[in-house]
């Protein structure tokens, strides 16, 4: 399931995942809440294991100059520099050890320094997690499959658009890496083993 070094992505949790889509501009499936205190448990179990939390946020400039042709599909104007949607989750704030990075585009690597970042922690495991499943979970996916990392998306901490879209992309990133797909219990009980294993040879 990890192989190396491993570094927990938290994709775009902002206040917008929780709201209609006349208010953010994002249609969102339901379940919100409960992805929200999954992943602030994955994330609590990952920082006690001394795995990096990167987190994401989706800001568009006020002038909107950077949306390019995201709007040309289903989704509005959304994520604007300074509007109630843009801010993340309460529940999923980085603290001074975790790192933020803000982008404009779908992909967690499409114009950001997350591969530098990853270079300097030595990482070649991603597990990713967050919003949305089909659209900035399913680029950063397939750019970190390119790039030849080892990416694992926790099923339970996803919401895509809508279910089908989402059940549709889980499919599509395990048809690139097998073991692509697992649950947050899984990792947190694959992370469990390991603790164990390590005090049984003290």
């Amino acid at each position: 399931m990890i192989i190396g070094n491993s570094a927990l992505i938290v994709i775009d949790m902002q206040k917008s995942g929780g709201m209609p889509v006349e208010s953010s501009g994002i249609p969102t499936m339901s379940g919100f809440e409960e992805r929200v205190k999954k992943i602030r448990k994955v994330v609590n179990v990952a920082k006690a294991h001394s795995i990096p939390v990167i987190y994401f946020a989706e800001v568009h400039r006020a002038n909107y100059v950077d949306f390019g042709r995201e709007l040309d599909g289903t989704e509005g104007i959304h994520c604007v520099e300074g509007a109630e949607d843009t801010q993340l989750d309460h529940r999923l704030i980085p603290d001074e050890f975790d790192y933020l990075i803000v982008k404009r585009r779908y992909s967690c690597f499409f114009g950001t320094d997350l591969e530098i970042l990853l270079r300097g922690l030595k990482i070649e495991t991603l597990i990713l997690t967050g919003e949305l499943t089909d659209v900035c979970v399913h680029y950063t996916f397939v750019d970190g499959h390119q790039r030849d990392y080892y990416v694992r998306v926790l099923t339970d901490c996803v919401g895509g658009s809508t279910m089908k879209r989402h059940e549709a992309s889980l499919q599509a990133m395990k048809y690139l890496q097998q073991d692509a797909l697992c649950s947050s219990t899984t990792l947190i009980n694959k992370l469990s083993s390991i603790d164990f294993r390590l005090a049984s040879k003290e």
